[in-house]
């Protein structure tokens, strides 16, 4: 794996039969059941239960956008995972 430059984050988007979205962004912003998450490169290790909503990434000046449901958000290194069950690019 390419190593990654300290303002980017390695991101994929996957559900139960597809990987839906993959590569380096500047930020991802998903809705968790505890609220609206932001992650931005550098940030904490976390675990998080996904709500239905939105997954916004961003990168390269466009944003991506995906419906996503039942799964959950990892963090750690400057990596960041969803998982759910549902999830399709808008």
């Amino acid at each position: 794996m390419a190593e990654l430059s300290a303002h980017e984050l390695q991101v994929s988007v996957v559900s139960a039969d597809q990987e839906v979205w993959a590569g380096t962004a500047s930020m991802v912003v998903a809705r968790t059941t505890e609220g609206e998450i932001g992650i931005l490169p550098g940030h904490e290790p976390v675990l998080a239960i996904l709500a239905a909503g939105e997954v916004r990434i961003t990168a390269n000046g466009a944003v991506f956008t995906a419906n996503a449901k039942d799964g959950f958000l990892s963090v750690e290194h400057d990596t960041v995972t969803i998982v759910s069950r549902t999830a399709a690019l808008v």
